[in-house]
């Protein structure tokens, strides 16, 4: 599988007789299975960007550990560090769209809604966007589990969940994948997208993907990644963290010190929670994880509760409004593993 960058791509489809391919109007591009031969010819046609191969993507989380529900309803230390409950008297969520590019959202758990999806795993896309993993369940209910009298409450409890399902059963998925589910999240107006997932392969076409939804008003957020190693001196964070247009997402334990196994790199912009954070599973259960993929989806939460107090602030002014309001944590200013510092809803 390449993804072909080209300026208009119809003429090559055509040209080349590709039959199997999925189209972007994100980044005017196509991804096919091409043959090395057809590649090679591209290359050399000027009408022709750049061409790039597949590179898988993982979830950024750690193994989980299954619980059983624990009613009545908790507030998770998580969510009291990021002072959510706070915030509630003032926003909820309310009216902000959520896509979570992960492996979908249970489509029955009783702690969850969820406002519609898609599934883009595999050759026939479809709307069967329900979790077969745990991990995009997790997620979803860290950012948006309902506030009622069962189980766990999200940041933002009244945010309008969509599942954008890029990640199998085994939490692998691929580049053109994640390209396309950010192209459905742009032509949905999405408000925010949250992605823990991540790759050490660097890819222009997600680079630009990311850029272009962020210029169009959309917030990313993503798991700076669990490739953590202890030493400054390197850069582990993964992509698409790495890039500019998105937030990147180091994680804390309940001490608020980063595990070694946080990413740490200049691109990390805040740090959350995300070492023993109880949240929703598939089949209408519970579960203990750690990883920068918990960690994300509490920005993207507090991102919402801003976002829902005011609909007409740009992602550039949610962006300087969470560095503003959150807790400088290590060294004085922006640093390498906390960026600048613990995010703070209230």
């Amino acid at each position: 599988m390449a993804v072909v960058i080209t300026k208009g791509e119809s003429w090559v489809i055509k040209e080349h007789s590709i039959a199997n391919y999925t189209q972007y109007k994100i980044i005017n591009s196509i991804s096919a299975d091409i043959p090395e031969s057809v590649s090679e010819k591209l290359k050399k046609n000027p009408k022709i960007k750049y061409i790039e191969e597949d590179a898988q993507v993982q979830i950024a989380g750690k193994p989980s550990q299954p619980q059983p529900p624990q009613p009545p309803q908790q507030i998770t230390w998580g969510i009291a560090r990021v002072k959510a409950p706070e915030a509630w008297n003032n926003s909820t969520g309310k009216n902000v769209k959520i896509a979570v590019l992960d492996t979908g959202i249970s489509n029955s758990h009783p702690d969850l809604t969820v406002s519609g999806g898609i599934n883009l795993v595999g050759k026939s896309k479809n709307n069967k966007w329900n979790d077969d993993n745990g991990h995009g369940t997790h997620v979803a209910g860290i950012i948006a589990a309902r506030n009622n009298s069962i189980g766990v409450v999200g940041v933002a409890p009244d945010a309008q969940l969509y599942a954008v399902k890029v990640l199998d059963a085994y939490g692998s998925g691929y580049i053109s994948d994640v390209i396309e589910g950010i192209d459905w999240a742009v032509q949905n107006n999405m408000n925010v997208v949250s992605m823990s997932l991540g790759t050490a392969i660097y890819s222009q076409a997600l680079n630009d993907s990311t850029a272009n939804a962020y210029k169009v008003g959309i917030l990313l957020v993503v798991a700076a990644g669990n490739s953590g190693d202890g030493n400054l001196s390197t850069d582990d964070v993964l992509y698409p963290a790495k890039f500019d247009s998105v937030i990147a997402v180091s994680a804390v334990d309940f001490n608020n010190i980063a595990p070694i196994w946080s990413a740490d790199g200049a691109e990390i912009e805040l740090a959350a929670p995300g070492v023993d954070i109880y949240s929703t599973w598939i089949n209408g259960g519970y579960a203990n994880e750690s990883g920068t993929s918990m960690a994300a989806p509490f920005v993207s939460g507090v991102a919402a509760l801003v976002k829902s107090k005011n609909l007409a602030m740009s992602s550039q002014e949610i962006r300087n409004a969470l560095a503003y309001s959150a807790v400088d944590l290590g060294v004085p200013g922006r640093d390498r593993i906390y960026g600048f510092g613990l995010v703070q809803a209230g």
